[in-house]
């Protein structure tokens, strides 16, 4: 077994793949944010349901009663004002917004850095176990 096929490096490597496709989506709205009729796109994250362990449609989770935890991405109490939809679409059509880009590009970098940093990590980790360092 390689030392790249290790479970923790190759989820860490999937994890940089993934901030990277997410960071030229970003790029690309940014970039066409003067194009009319041009709607942003972004990738969210895959949720499993956990009764079946399968990816999870919308509409599958709900409050069934008061002391149930919101479903992710629900507006509420505590939610965080960054992930809530706007709707300002321009008269020309474009929906970006710049502001919103820019803070998703921040997020996005430093998701990207604290991946790559536990990836450093690890590899040190295991030279420290091999001996060679």
């Amino acid at each position: 077994m390689a030392v790249t096929d290790l479970p923790l490096l190759a989820m860490l490597r999937s994890r940089m793949q993934w901030q990277q496709a997410r960071q030229t989506l970003i790029a690309e709205n940014v970039a066409n944010a003067d194009m009319p009729g041009f709607r942003p796109r972004d990738l969210t994250a895959l949720r499993l349901d956990p009764a079946t362990g399968k990816p999870a449609t919308s509409g599958t989770l709900a409050l069934t009663q008061a002391g149930h935890m919101a479903p992710i991405g629900a507006a509420g109490p505590g939610a965080d004002p960054r992930k809530t939809k706007s709707f300002e679409v321009r008269p020309s059509g474009n929906a970006v917004n710049l502001e919103e880009e820019m803070m998703k590009a921040g997020d996005n970098q430093s998701d990207y850095q604290l991946a790559a940093s536990m990836y450093q990590k690890s590899l040190d980790t295991l030279k420290i176990a091999i001996g060679k360092r």
